[in-house]
């Protein structure tokens, strides 16, 4: 082989490893945990730069990690390395788990130091937990063992027909108060300007009569009256049953954004997403007394189509009845069902006529019987 053939087998091999290396940077994003000052779930210690094997996680341990947190053993498919990684994030005590875990993915974020840089900050004692994110090949799954154990509530069911143009711009004034913003427009034709303030004092302006503006402002709608449902649902539940909640959804709104301005524009959109997050979070811990872990996962980007990197799977229910399998006889189901209620019937009354004939033994039977229940009695 000639120097040149050389030259050219170096050029192609460094090519590729530069494509490999920019599909991995592609596919790594980030994760931040919020956590109760009051409740601790998340250990108080933050991985180091040089501890690697806390400083990122796969997807399939952010997937293992919310399982834990609801109450729930990681698969059994998880590598010791993750199972160290658990150990490192969590703190090891099983009957301390929190009500609900909010889980929100947030699409379209080609950087993910914003989301990590976000958390650098604790705000009124709010533990803030991050780490980096290499998503596995297609979706990761949390496996619950059964859907009577956990109330899922999606964060990303759309308005309903319901919600009028009227019912909009209410919402669009409540999201603007809710985040110490401003919101200047009409519901006849929908249009207006939301302003929210941003971190480096800048300000970032939403119109909505614009299709993408209106997308992003409609998804952030959806998102706080999904929270807001989500809350007055645990009032019901936490009078009738004793269920933990899985509040789990994807924010599309970034995606718009990216697509229609560019990358500053979804930065911006972005911090707004982290700060609605934080103040959603906020009320979550008031209602739920402080029994709630956040998860915000950013600028991971999945193979499958939906573009989730989470999905939640429910393991088979093992019933422990036995069922005639493949009988679409009616007939023969009647037929059945009469012999065990006669069953029932004739075995009810076999019992209740013994302990009739067992208490008139009882009550009748003479004392100069050595019995259990005058052992202590003598005669002469």
């Amino acid at each position: 082989m000639d120097r040149s053939m050389k030259s050219r087998v170096f050029v192609i091999l460094s090519l590729c490893s530069l494509l490999l290396q920019i599909q991995g940077e592609r596919q790594t994003g980030g994760v931040l945990f919020l956590d109760s000052p009051e409740h601790r779930y998340l250990r108080s210690g933050r991985p180091t730069k040089d501890d690697d094997s806390a400083s990122s996680m796969t997807s399939s341990d952010v997937a293992a990690t919310i399982s834990v947190l609801l109450g729930f053993a990681p698969p059994a498919s998880l590598p010791v390395t993750s199972y160290a990684k658990l150990d490192k994030i969590l703190v090891p005590n099983p009957f301390n788990k929190p009500d609900a875990v909010m889980v929100l993915e947030v699409g379209g974020l080609e950087d993910s130091s914003l989301l990590l840089g976000h958390g650098k900050i604790q705000k009124d004692g709010v533990a803030i937990y991050n780490s980096k994110v290499l998503v596995d090949s297609g979706r990761s799954e949390l496996e619950l063992s059964d859907e009577d154990d956990v109330a899922l509530v999606r964060l990303d069911e759309p308005l309903g027909f319901e919600c009028n143009a009227a019912c909009i711009d209410q919402e669009l004034h409540g999201v603007a108060s809710l985040l110490e913003g401003s919101y200047v427009g009409s519901h006849e034709p929908l249009e207006g300007v939301l302003t929210f303030p941003l971190n480096d004092g800048t300000s970032f302006n939403l119109h909505v009569s614009r299709a993408t503006d209106r997308e992003f402002a409609v998804d952030l709608v959806s998102l706080v009256r999904n929270i807001k449902w989500a809350i007055e649902m645990h009032g019901d539940l936490s009078a009738a049953t004793m269920k933990r909640e899985l509040l789990i959804g994807r924010f599309t709104g970034i995606e718009a954004l990216q697509e229609k301005y560019g990358a500053d524009m979804a930065n911006q959109g972005m911090e707004l997403v982290l700060t609605a997050s934080r103040r959603l979070f906020d009320l979550l811990h008031t209602h739920y007394q402080g029994h709630v872990v956040g998860v915000v996962i950013a600028g991971a980007k999945s193979a499958s189509e939906s573009g989730k990197v989470l999905d939640v799977k429910y393991s088979a229910r093992v019933s422990r009845w036995l069922e005639e399998a493949g009988s679409s006889n009616t007939t023969a189901i009647d037929e059945v069902q009469l012999v065990r209620t006669s069953l029932a019937w004739i075995t009810g009354i076999i019992l209740l006529i013994s302990t009739l004939i067992g208490v008139y033994y009882l009550l009748y039977m003479p004392f100069t019987r050595d019995t259990l229940l005058y052992s202590n009695v003598k005669f002469d």
